[in-house]
């Protein structure tokens, strides 16, 4: 705190949103190399948000593993689940439209995933080959993806988005964009492609951040990401950090898109881990 004419002023409080796979998780899914900075951020009490193609399910898994108990965000910014008295009376004042899930109070800001999945059955009647994990066994998705069985039924738990896999040229996957575009739907990609609705990780971390400036105190937000389903989400903060891919490279969209992008110096987690240390030592 500084001290400005005998009155006393909180420093800023910093806020982190991060993507889980490729970023935080490795492609094991482990984030035993980001321990050092997440043992700092429990230890100064820094929000951590997690923000992921993930559902709900398989965020709370992952939540239990490392301990967090902050709002998440889900399937590519379909769900804002915020434990109830989190922000206390700023929610229902908000203007969002809410509903109590469980223990959390949700924002919806993804299409139904009925909708989706009846999208992607008319791509299918209209020649193109798509598959969905809602196509797919927790077997399928298992193998797909590398997750454990018990994970990969997890995945097939969704609500806003869906994950498919596409068999095509460039120039017919160029086509399919444009038809889901024509259906009033959007699609991102992550490590798989995205159907889904009005709505992206940007729009989910800009009413998170609005909630939190509203406690009284200015915040400093930071977003760690490796792929394109993460670049509104590095547009909305204002510490955009991307990690390099499995082959030490970095997603040359994210690159181009993200202009005040911060290339964080490692793989993964490890990257992840370097950016979070170096950030909590020049803002704290």
């Amino acid at each position: 705190m500084t001290a400005v004419r005998g009155k006393t002023h909180k420093a800023p409080r910093l806020v982190i949103f991060t993507d889980l796979d490729g970023t935080l998780l490795d492609s094991a899914y482990s984030f035993r190399k980001a321990l050092p900075a997440l043992r700092l951020i429990k230890e100064k009490n820094i929000p951590l948000l997690l923000c992921s193609s993930k559902t709900a399910t398989e965020m709370e898994h992952f939540r239990k593993k490392i301990g967090n108990h902050h709002p998440f965000i889900t399937e590519n910014g379909g769900g804002i689940y915020i434990p109830k008295d989190y922000f206390g009376s700023q929610i229902t004042n908000s203007g969002l439209k809410i509903k109590d899930y469980n223990k959390y109070t949700l924002i919806k800001l993804g299409a139904s995933y009925e909708d989706l999945r009846k999208a992607l059955e008319e791509l299918r009647d209209e020649g193109y080959d798509v598959k969905g994990f809602g196509d797919m066994s927790a077997r399928e998705v298992a193998g797909l993806t590398g997750l454990k069985l018990p994970d990969a039924a997890r995945a097939k738990m969704r609500d806003f988005d869906e994950p498919f896999v596409f068999r095509g040229s460039g120039l017919s996957a160029a086509r399919l964009r444009r038809r889901i575009r024509a259906k009033g739907l959007n699609y991102t990609q992550g490590e798989f492609l995205h159907i889904m609705g009005d709505s992206d990780k940007g729009r989910a971390v800009g009413i998170l951040k609005r909630l939190y400036g509203k406690q009284g105190r200015k915040i400093i937000t930071a977003a760690l990401g490796d792929s394109p389903n993460d670049i509104e989400m590095l547009q909305t903060v204002d510490h955009p950090f991307v990690v390099k891919k499995k082959d030490g490279s970095y997603n040359q969209q994210v690159i181009r898109k993200v202009r005040a992008c911060i290339r964080a110096g490692g793989i993964g987690p490890e990257g992840w881990n370097s950016a979070v240390l170096k950030l909590i030592d020049e803002c704290q």
